[in-house]
Formats: C-alpha cells, structure tokens, sequence
C-alpha cells in the first residue's frame, strides 16, 4: 500500500515539473511572436522535458488507475494545483494571495479526505 502512495504522489509532482518546464520554455522564446514564438518552443529543450514528464507521468497514472478507483484516484490528483502554485511562487517568483492560500488549504483538506475515507459508505 505504502508503494501506491508514492506512485499517484508521482503523478502532480510530475504534472508540476511538466508545467514548470513549459514555463520556462514559454519564457525563453518570449521575444518572439506570432507562429515563430511556437515554432521556438517546440524546439526548445524545455519543451521537450515538459514532453518526456508528461509520457512519464502518464505511464504513471495507468498504473495508478490500475489500483485505485477512479472516484478516488482523480481528486488526489488536484494535489498538483498547490504545487504547481508553489512553484509558481517560489521558482518564479510569482504573488501569492490570501485567497489563494485559503484555496490551497481547502484543496490539501479535500484530498484528504478522499485520501483516508473509507469505501463502504452509502
């Protein structure tokens, strides 16, 4: 069970890593406008870091789903708002509201709780 929590804990911080990198790619080719500014992109190696995170973090999913339900595999996943949010912050520098600590508060409370409740309810 131990190994299950790691692996969907996998899947926002790998949803994070790919959101940094296109970022960061999205940030190099920012002089540029236009289909040039795409043109650049896909040919920057942030570019394909967020590609290679993200067919990672999808084979990590798969098996993911493979031992959860769905129902409970998809919010935990919302994890990855909160630190994609504090990577905005911290790696870019990036305002961070009351608002939205209270969001990422409600948001941590709810994985929670769909984290650790029980699956005979009605």
């Amino acid at each position: 069970m131990r190994l299950l929590r790691l692996s969907w804990l996998a899947v926002p911080i790998l949803n994070t890593a790919q959101q940094m990198f296109l970022k960061l790619g999205a940030d190099h080719a920012e002089n540029v406008h236009g289909t040039a500014f795409f043109g650049q992109m896909v040919l920057s190696h942030w570019f394909l870091a967020a590609v290679v995170a993200e067919v990672v973090c999808f084979v990590v999913w798969m098996s993911v789903l493979s031992d959860l339900p769905l129902s409970k595999a998809f919010p935990l996943s919302a994890v990855s708002y909160v630190l994609i949010m504090a990577t905005a912050w911290f790696v870019f520098g990036e305002p961070v509201t009351l608002l939205t600590v209270i969001g990422t508060i409600t948001i941590l409370a709810g994985a929670w709780c769909i984290a650790t409740a029980s699956g005979s309810g009605h």
